[in-house]
């Protein structure tokens, strides 16, 4: 009897089985060769202790190592029941003008808990051009996740706390295919096109679903086909100069697709 209760206690839970496998089909899926043995050692450690999951967009694999974001770290602190996040900004350190903000974050894991500070800050030099405006909210998040890491032991640094010289999430998947073009859809311009969008993804190493769920969007159709080659060739573009400009902020922007990817046409 102590025999079967000393191998039942060394089992890891049903839930934790199944993330972990899930969480190495899809890294495999992304990364390819790129996901080495340490990769996939920290992705088992990570999947047990904190259940986060990487087709939920609560990881990413950004340079050789996986990061956390902030709906992995609020994902936690709900499954750990955090009794409350209390955020202020530091007036004395921000200057609103230059367009600069410090935060000041406080996370209480119990209602006896004194709390775990963490303070964040954001400005144009450290935010993603694409995002200049946008400073506020982001010293916000960078603060929560900072008092939220020190809540729950969490050692991984996260995804918005990266500078904007970030590199980007490693993929290996096919590129998507591109809608019949007008001029025949394998003319020279519809190749093209189709051998620029496969160069963007193959050089920044993008995930071509996700890319191609951002595409739908950004052409404001149901599907791809619908789309005018007009609209594909400037989505290219700007696919590529984004890419070019900030692939982090770009990676955050394709992960926001995460959960449709599977039902773009």
């Amino acid at each position: 009897m102590k025999q079967c209760e000393t191998q039942n206690t060394r089992r890891r839970p049903r839930r934790g089985r199944e993330l972990l496998r899930e969480n190495l089909r899809v890294a495999r899926q992304l990364l390819g060769e790129a996901l080495s043995r340490r990769a996939a050692k920290s992705l088992t450690t990570l999947s047990e202790e904190f259940n986060l999951s990487v087709s939920n967009g609560e990881l990413q694999f950004i340079k050789s190592a996986w990061y956390v974001t902030n709906a992995g770290l609020l994902s936690v602190a709900r499954r750990k029941k955090c009794s409350g996040i209390n955020v202020e900004e530091v007036a004395t350190l921000s200057d609103p003008t230059g367009g600069r903000y410090v935060f000041k974050a406080t996370v209480h894991t119990s209602k006896y808990c004194a709390g775990f500070v963490g303070y964040g800050d954001a400005d144009p030099s450290n935010v993603s051009p694409m995002l200049h405006g946008a400073e506020l909210r982001i010293a916000e998040t960078r603060a929560v996740n900072r008092a939220l890491r020190k809540a729950y032991g969490i050692g991984l640094c996260s995804v918005e706390e990266l500078g904007s010289t970030a590199q980007a999430v490693e993929s290996s998947n096919k590129p998507p295919k591109l809608p019949p073009q007008p001029s025949g859809g394998s003319g020279p311009n519809g190749r093209k096109i189709r051998d620029h969008l496969c160069q963007v993804i193959r050089q920044h190493q993008l995930d071509p679903n996700l890319v191609k769920a951002y595409a739908v969007d950004f052409c404001g159709v149901k599907t791809l086909k619908e789309a005018a080659r007009d609209q594909v060739e400037t989505f290219v573009q700007e696919l590529s100069e984004w890419a070019e400009k900030d692939r982090n902020a770009l990676l955050c922007q394709l992960n926001s697709y995460l959960g449709n990817k599977e039902g773009v046409a």
